[in-house]
Order: structure tokens, then C-alpha cells, then sequence
């Protein structure tokens, strides 16, 4: 059963008795899911619904840990504690008391702070530790496990500037379109009801050598994206949706690209002409 330690990763801790309730109003899924052995997965946008962070909520009953992106960590609690006011909550960076694991095809060792990971049945599952588990994985193992099936990390999104639905939010159960409002809701609502998305993050097979975060992605010439993060041959490209959904394959610095639409991906229904 393959194991990952991810240093990469952050620990931020919120305690106190409104802390679900805080929560709930900031960040784009229903915080009343958390519970001990179930994680929600979640983001943080700007008033104005761009993408600011994203976590994976746990809860052991006592506090909620958000495992998110080690540089986010300080940005998160920042951007958190400015809407605290009179709540009984606090929030601290705690990544240096936790290890960050992923695991897949099998279980999660016992004793941890664990939970399936709850964007995809075939994710497996995330958990904290005090300290790296005896044997654990490179983080590029998780990186190639991710990239197969197409899960976006941090370094996939644009602070302040992408958008939930483009990072597949909404399949991969990062958004609660049931649980009222939550900070920058509204443009995340109107780009799903009104049919506003033009770009999505797809997988993408890489032949040749992997190109650099941001570098422009071509279509018989003309720019349709830019590729994000990548390892051994896999990858993720933004790209437009309309000329994934041409076919063909995609140039992109010294690179071919081949994009994939994996099975989760919900695409918008185009109006036959």
C-alpha cells in the first residue's frame, strides 16, 4: 500500500466553539460535513468568488486541521482571523506539529488523523501524523498518483484569479451548492448556473521535454491555454474547452500535449448547431 509523506504540506488549527459556524460563512463547503474519519475538501475565494487557497478539512471533535499548502498556511490564517470578530475561535499555523501523508490502494494506518480523501473513491485517503511514518514515499509518488487522475494542487490555481469550477470543484465535491452563502459565492454560482466557464484544468500527456509551469499551450497556432504542473510524462494544462473537445493534440514549448477528459469531468452541454 503506497504511503506519501508530503512536506510540501501545512497544518492550520481552528479551535473554539464557534468554529464550524466561522467557518461556514468563508469558505465554499458545508463545514457541518466535518467529523472525525470524514474530510471535506474546500476553498478559500475573495469577495469577489476569484480562488485564494484550498484545504482538506479534518476534524478530530475537538478542533478542525486544515491540510493545505505549506506557503498558504501563514495566508490562510491571516485572511481568516480578519473576519473573527466576536467569534469564539482562534487560529494558528500549525504545520510544524504535523506530517502530511497521502495514501492509496489499501487503508491508513491506525492512530492517525485520517479520512478518505473525498474528491475521488480512487484518491485514497489523507491523515496527519506527529512525525513521518517509518518508510513513507517521496512526495513525486503522490504527485504521479494525482496527476493520473487528474486532481489539481495549489500550484494548479491563480491567486485571485482562477475560478472553483475551472479546478473541477464541482465534481470533485469542493463546493456545497446547497448550504447558503460563503464568501464569494455568488460568481461561483452564476458561472455554474449561466454556463460561464470557457477553460478547465484537464490531464495531459506530455511527450517531449515537460514544459514549464505557464508556458503557452497552441492549437494550430493559436493560443487556447497554458500548461500548470507536471512529472514523467503526465500533467495538467488549462485549457479551453472548446478545443479539447476539437480532438487533436496541442502544442506547448518543446512539447506535445495530449489532453484527456477523465471520467469524473462534467463538461457544458454545447447547443448542436
Amino acid at each position: 500500500m503506497p504511503i506519501a509523506f508530503l512536506p510540501g504540506r501545512g497544518v492550520v488549527e481552528v479551535t473554539g466553539g464557534d468554529r464550524l459556524t466561522f467557518l461556514q460563512g468563508l469558505v465554499s463547503n458545508d463545514m457541518t460535513q466535518a467529523g472525525p474519519g470524514r474530510a471535506l475538501w474546500a476553498a478559500l475565494l475573495t469577495p469577489q468568488g476569484k480562488w485564494l487557497a484550498d484545504f482538506f478539512v479534518h476534524s478530530d471533535g475537538d478542533r478542525l486541521l486544515l491540510d493545505c499548502g505549506r506557503e498558504q498556511a501563514p495566508l490562510i490564517v491571516t485572511t481568516l482571523s480578519r473576519f473573527r470578530l466576536r467569534a469564539k475561535v482562534a487560529l494558528r499555523d500549525a504545520s510544524g506539529e504535523f506530517a502530511v501523508h497521502a495514501g492509496w490502494d489499501g487503508p491508513p494506518p491506525e492512530g492517525l488523523i485520517a479520512a478518505p480523501d473525498p474528491r475521488l473513491d480512487g484518491a485514497g485517503w489523507r491523515a496527519l501524523a506527529p512525525a513521518p511514518l517509518p518508510g513513507a514515499l517521496d512526495a513525486a509518488e503522490y504527485d504521479r498518483h494525482r496527476l493520473a487522475l487528474g486532481l489539481p494542487e495549489p500550484a494548479d490555481m491563480e491567486a485571485q484569479k482562477s475560478v472553483l469550477l475551472e479546478g473541477g470543484f464541482d465534481e470533485l465535491h469542493g463546493v456545497s451548492w446547497s448550504k447558503g452563502c460563503y464568501m464569494g459565492q455568488e460568481l461561483t454560482a452564476r458561472t455554474k448556473y449561466r454556463g460561464l466557464l470557457k477553460k478547465r484544468l484537464f490531464p495531459v500527456a506530455v511527450e517531449g521535454t515537460l514544459p514549464a509551469p505557464g508556458t503557452p499551450v497552441t492549437r494550430e497556432g493559436a493560443e487556447i491555454g497554458e500548461m500548470r504542473s507536471g512529472r514523467d510524462g503526465l500533467g495538467l494544462a488549462l485549457l479551453r474547452i472548446e478545443a479539447v473537445e476539437a480532438g487533436g493534440r496541442l502544442a506547448c514549448g518543446e512539447a506535445v500535449l495530449t489532453p484527456r477528459i477523465p471520467g469524473w469531468m462534467t463538461l457544458p452541454a454545447r447547443e448542436s448547431a
